[in-house]
């Protein structure tokens, strides 16, 4: 076919092509294959388990697959199918989409994509063969470990569609081409089709729904050049194999589905048609929730990606419905990050408060309150594992700001009293001292070091290189303790309690507002006691001692921390993590893992931290119009990276190119709930 010629567009340019009211729409055709190679789609499930791949439909990252569902056994997410290669035939000519793995996209033919649209949780393209339109749709029925890729013929006579999956069968986080990767065995059953793989439990079971499908045996290796991964300095070569490909002739408005599922035969015979309908009800509960404003709906989509029922924890979960909850989770990160106690805490207000999910957030905040160990919340849950790792000196003490403000929304005294035995654990643990040096010293501040451990949310380490490791007392960590004793001295009912908690409380902020205050830099130190001394690198880390609903710092120096933060560190995307004047100062976050690392929190901006810049700068009394419009480039972002998302981080430097996640919880959260914050 003839290429249409297509103009480069950056990704400053996308705004021009987010069309509609709340789904997010691209006009392809205006977009080179290499552009569309950098845009990336994302579907989720509630499990954990997605689906994703680039726009033009070829695999760049290990993580990319069309089902990579969060399974109990073998436990984690899994990527059953990698490629899904499609080819199209008409009488005027056929083109094939998917299959194809080349240096920079210039020498695919992409002529043949209209456009695509993203609305709530489907994916939708328009393809154009000859004078057959065809519209592909996919759908990851919510709670299913399934998948549905659906075609339907919109105009033209008739067209023959062939499918073929490529399998992979490994878990995501796993190395490439393992051992037996390749031994994979076919069986048929009427119209099912399984796949498994020798030595393993898992099976992958498909059909083709709505038409005469017919399935050709046809073996074939694709070897695939998964360029992100190439660039970021990681095993880059993989080797996929398929045992045949599904024929079925297409018909007007009669459409054929692919489906796919990890579940028993049975689950391949739901009516397709229902469940599409089914994910239509219920994203309309969010449209429901936001009349009228297309960014938070829009933002509110993106917040339901993360909401997990972890699957891979089956005897966890078993354990929770004994207690009486659900086991609630939120994935920090698509594609690689995993539940973070930490990322949970600060975007579960965002996530789940501002879009009146309050059994959701209810069931999240007792999940991890039966995490607790030795008075720490977990930082985080290894890919696929049970146990959780507790190196964090600030997630446990996000979680009674994260409690604090579900109280706000819902006044579930309920909830508190059940929690308030962990909660007086956590403070006894934190002032006696817990794991990882962490206690309280002398001056009622919190001080936490262990070598070779990243404590704060600052957390890149890279070959045993700690790279920010702000031994010490961090000047958010006084904040978040400050504000979690004061918090307890309103909610304990032993006046015994209440009194030492108000006297800690005290003491905390006076030793505070007595050493972090930098007269010369006009800002607060960012750690103090370290082993080299204090720290007074700029970072945004000092606008928590305003922000949260305690604030340690005193109010004369309110106005002078903002100002600093918005000239040294305010960027259209979220905070730079150091100021320009340092001499650690990265512009850029590029290069292999050690190069990233090293400018991941030395300068590279993150979108999470503006809402609780916002926070200050509203406090400070200044216009809610202004704080509105520093939110303004996300919507623009929204057609760029993960379409309809918000990237984990962006570059120092203009024009701030996203990089990291493309979906990150934190991020969605933050800006959701500063927008709705920022309301007139």
């Amino acid at each position: 076919m003839t290429a249409r010629k297509r103009r480069d567009v950056s990704h400053h340019d996308a705004h021009d092509h987010v069309i509609g009211n709340h789904d997010i729409e691209l006009d392809l055709t205006k977009f080179t294959p290499k552009e569309l190679l950098e845009k990336e789609w994302l579907l989720t499930n509630g499990l954990g388990g997605y689906a994703s791949g680039t726009l033009l439909g070829i695999v760049m990252r290990r993580y990319h697959g069309l089902f990579v569902p969060n399974l109990a056994n073998p436990t984690g997410r899994h990527l059953m199918i990698s490629c899904y290669c499609e080819k199209i035939t008409t009488d005027q000519g056929s083109t094939q989409l998917g299959c194809a793995s080349v240096p920079n996209g210039s020498a695919i033919d992409a002529s043949a994509l209209e456009s695509f649209r993203l609305q709530g949780n489907t994916a939708h393209w328009i393809i154009r063969v000859g004078d057959a339109v065809i519209e592909k749709s996919i759908l990851m029925p919510q709670s299913q470990n399934s998948i549905c890729v659906r075609y339907t013929l919109l105009s033209g006579s008739s067209a023959v569609l062939a499918v073929r999956p490529y399998f992979a069968f490994r878990r995501h986080d796993a190395p490439l081409n393992q051992a037996g990767y390749a031994a994979f065995m076919l069986s048929i059953v009427g119209e099912r089709y399984e796949v498994s793989l020798a030595n393993s439990p898992l099976v992958l079971r498909m059909t083709v729904r709505g038409g005469a499908a017919i399935f050709v045996a046809q073996p074939s290796a694709l070897d695939l050049d998964l360029q992100r991964e190439r660039r970021r300095g990681h095993e880059h070569a993989e080797n996929a194999q398929s045992l045949g490909f599904f024929q079925v002739q297409l018909q007007p408005n009669t459409p054929v589905t692919f489906v796919a599922t990890t579940h028993n035969r049975e689950r391949l015979d739901f009516d397709v048609a229902s469940a599409f309908e089914a994910e239509a009800k219920r994203i309309s509960a969010i449209d429901d929730f936001f009349v009228g404003d297309r960014i938070a709906t829009r933002l509110a989509y993106a917040a339901d990606q993360f909401l997990v029922l972890p699957a891979s924890r089956l005897e966890d979960s078993i354990l929770a419905q004994g207690r009486g909850h659900e086991l609630r989770s939120v994935i920090a990160g698509y594609h690689w990050f995993g539940d973070w106690g930490r990322d949970t805490m600060i975007s579960l207000e965002g996530l789940m408060l501002c879009t009146g999910r309050y059994r959701e957030a209810r069931a999240t905040l007792q999940t991890f309150a039966s995490y607790v160990v030795e008075g720490l919340l977990p930082n985080l849950f290894p890919e696929g594992e049970r146990l959780g790792l507790y190196h964090t000196v600030d997630a446990t003490l996000w979680f009674f700001h994260a409690l604090h403000r579900y109280l706000r929304y819902t006044t579930d005294t309920a909830l508190l009293q059940e929690l308030l035995p962990t909660l007086e654990s956590i403070v006894k643990y934190h002032i006696e001292g817990t794991r990882f040096g962490i206690h309280m010293d002398s001056d009622g501040l919190i001080t936490a070091a262990a070598e070779g451990y990243q404590l704060t949310w600052m957390d890149a380490k890279v070959d045993g290189w700690v790279v920010t490791p702000r031994r010490g007392k961090p000047v958010e960590i006084q904040a978040l303790w400050y504000n979690a004793l004061c918090l307890m001295a309103i909610w304990t009912q032993n006046d015994a309690l209440r009194s030492e908690y108000r006297s800690l409380a005290e003491l905390a902020a006076r030793s505070f507002n007595e050493r972090y205050w930098n007269a010369e830099r006009r800002s607060l130190l960012d750690v103090v006691d370290g082993p080299a001394g204090d720290d007074d690198a700029i970072r945004p880390n000092q606008q928590f001692a305003i922000s949260l609903d305690h604030p340690i710092l005193i109010r004369e120096q309110w106005d002078t921390v903002v100002d600093t933060l918005q000239s040294k560190l305010l960027t259209p995307f979220g905070m730079r993590t150091l100021s320009r004047d340092h001499t650690d100062y990265k512009q850029t976050y590029h290069g292999d893992l050690r190069s990233r690392d090293a400018a991941y929190h030395q300068g590279t901006v993150w979108p999470w931290l503006i809402g609780h810049f916002i926070d200050c700068w509203l406090k400070c009394g200044r216009s809610k119009a202004e704080a509105r419009q520093l939110l303004s480039a996300f919507e623009l972002h929204f057609a760029d990276a993960g379409i309809g998302t918000i990237s984990e981080i962006f570059d120092a430097e203009p024009p701030h190119a996203p990089h990291g996640c493309i979906a990150q919880a934190w991020s969605i959260g933050e800006v959701l709930r500063a927008w709705q914050n920022t309301k007139g």
